[in-house]
C-alpha cells in the first residue's frame, strides 16, 4: 500500500507566518494613534492649510518610530513598563506627578473619542448620540475585562483594517497628485499663528505619552504570559533577534499610522480646503462636510472609520492609564490577568472610561478640552526625558543600553516635543 505523502509547508509560508506574528503591540499602537481626535487634527490640518502641511508626516515618522522602539525595548529588556521602571529609579513625586497628568489627559481624550464616535454613528443612522457614547464605553470596558487576552489582541489587530477606509476615501476624492506630492515632499513653513498651532497639534498627536506607556507595558505583558521568555537583560544572547522583531514591528506600525494620516490630510485638502471649507473642528464635522464635495460614499467611509478607530484607541488610552497607575503602585497588572487577579488595575481602566463617558454629559467644550489635553501631553515631555535617561542606566538595562542612531533620534523627538511646548505657549500668549 502506497504511503500517503504529506505536503510540507513551504519555507516562504513559514517566513510569512513569522512576519505576521511579529506585528503585535506596535501595529496596534500605531493604528490607535489615528484615533478620532487625531483624525480631527489631521482633518483640520488638511482643511485649513491644504497640501502644504503634508511634509510634516514624513518628518515625524523617524522620530515617533525611534521613541516607540525605545519604549518597547525598555519593556522587553527589564520586564516592566515605563511607569514600573520610573517608580524603581526615581523619587515618588516624579512618577505620581506624571501619572496624575497622564490620567487627566487620557480621560479627556477618551471623552473626545467617545463623543466623536457617538456623533459619527448618529450621522450614519440617526438617534441619540449620547446613548451611543454610553454603549461604546460599555462595550470597550466589558471587552477588556472579560475577553481572553489573546482573543482581545486579535480583535484589536483586526480593527486596524478599518484604517483602510481613509485610503479608500482618498481615492474617492479628486486629488491633484502633482500638487499633493509637492506638499508631501517639499517642506514649506508659514510664520503665522494658524500654521504654527497646527504644526504643534500634529506633533502632539503623533508623539503621545500614552503610546509609550502602552507599548512598553505590552512588551512586558507578552513576556509575562510566555513561559519561554525572561527579561532580555537576563538572556542577552537573544538581543539581536528581539531588537530586530521590535524594530520591524515598530516601523510597520508607525508607518501605517503615518500613511493613514497622510491620506486624511490629502483627502480633506483636495475636498474641503479646495472648496473653501476651512473651519472644520472635529472628525465628525469633517465626515459631514465631505458629503457635498466628495459624495455620500466618502462621508459614509469617513464616519465608519471614526467608529472603528475609536474602538481601537479607547482600550489603548484607558489601558495605558491603568498600566501606569498599576505599575506605579506595584499592583498586579495586565489584560492577560483574570478580573479577580487584578481588581485594582481593571477598576482604574473602567474609571477612566466611565469618566470619559460622564464628560460627554457636561457643558465641557470638547475642542477646548482637547486643546488642554494637548497642553498636558506637552508637559508630559518629561516622560520622554526620563525614558532617555533610563535607557542609558546600566542598573536598568544591564548590558543592553540603547545607543546609536535610535538613541539620538529619541533625543531629537524629545527636543521636538519641548519646542512644541514653547510654540504652544507662544500661541496662547499671542491669541
Amino acid at each position: 500500500m502506497a504511503r500517503k505523502k504529506t505536503r510540507k509547508k513551504p519555507v516562504e509560508d513559514k517566513d510569512q507566518d513569522s512576519f505576521l506574528q511579529r506585528l503585535g503591540p506596535r501595529l496596534i499602537t500605531g493604528a490607535s494613534d489615528d484615533d478620532p481626535s487625531g483624525i480631527g487634527t489631521y482633518s483640520q490640518a488638511g482643511a485649513q492649510l491644504g497640501f502644504g502641511i503634508g511634509w510634516t508626516m514624513l518628518i515625524t515618522y523617524p522620530l515617533m518610530a525611534a521613541i516607540q522602539e525605545i519604549s518597547g525595548r525598555i519593556g522587553r529588556v527589564t520586564g516592566h513598563g515605563i511607569a514600573g521602571n520610573v517608580c524603581r529609579n526615581f523619587p515618588t513625586p516624579v512618577i505620581w506627578s506624571m501619572i496624575v497628568l497622564l490620567f487627566v489627559a487620557n480621560t479627556i481624550n477618551v471623552a473626545a473619542d467617545l463623543g466623536a464616535m457617538g456623533d459619527a454613528l448618529k450621522l450614519l443612522i440617526g438617534g441619540p448620540g449620547t446613548l451611543y457614547v454610553v454603549l461604546f464605553g460599555a462595550v470597550s470596558v466589558i471587552a477588556q475585562i472579560f475577553f481572553k487576552y489573546e482573543r482581545y489582541v486579535a480583535i484589536l489587530k483586526c480593527l486596524t483594517l478599518v484604517l483602510l477606509a481613509y485610503v479608500i476615501a482618498l481615492f474617492l476624492a479628486k486629488v491633484p497628485w502633482v500638487e499633493a506630492l509637492k506638499g508631501l515632499l517639499i517642506p514649506t513653513i508659514e510664520w503665522n499663528g494658524p500654521f504654527l498651532t497646527t504644526l504643534v497639534a500634529i506633533l502632539g498627536t503623533t508623539i503621545s505619552p500614552y503610546l509609550f506607556i502602552w507599548q512598553s507595558s505590552q512588551e512586558a505583558e507578552e513576556q509575562r504570559i510566555d513561559p519561554d521568555k525572561k527579561p532580555l537583560k537576563r538572556e542577552p544572547e537573544k538581543e539581536d533577534e528581539e531588537v530586530k522583531r521590535i524594530r520591524i514591528d515598530t516601523l510597520v506600525g508607525m508607518g501605517v499610522s503615518n500613511v493613514i494620516a497622510i491620506a486624511i490630510i490629502m483627502t480633506t485638502a483636495a475636498t474641503l480646503h479646495a472648496s473653501g471649507k476651512t473651519d472644520i473642528e472635529s472628525s465628525a464635522q469633517a465626515a459631514e462636510a465631505l458629503r457635498p464635495v466628495a459624495g455620500a460614499l466618502a462621508e459614509l467611509i469617513f464616519a465608519l472609520g471614526i467608529v472603528g478607530t475609536g474602538l481601537l484607541a479607547i482600550p489603548v488610552l484607558a489601558g495605558s492609564t491603568a498600566y501606569a497607575i498599576g505599575e506605579g503602585r506595584k499592583w498586579p497588572v495586565g489584560l492577560s490577568r483574570k478580573p479577580k487577579e487584578a481588581i485594582a488595575f481593571y477598576s482604574v481602566l473602567a474609571l477612566s472610561v466611565a469618566l470619559g463617558v460622564g464628560l460627554n454629559f457636561t457643558a465641557l467644550d470638547p475642542i477646548k478640552a482637547l486643546y488642554w489635553s494637548a497642553v498636558i501631553n506637552g508637559i508630559l515631555v518629561a516622560i520622554m526625558t526620563v525614558m532617555m535617561l533610563l535607557v542609558r542606566r546600566k542598573s536598568v538595562m544591564g548590558d543592553l543600553m540603547v545607543s546609536g542612531p535610535v538613541y539620538w533620534l529619541g533625543w531629537a523627538a524629545t527636543i521636538a516635543m519641548f519646542l512644541c511646548i514653547i510654540g504652544m505657549a507662544c500661541s496662547m500668549m499671542l491669541s
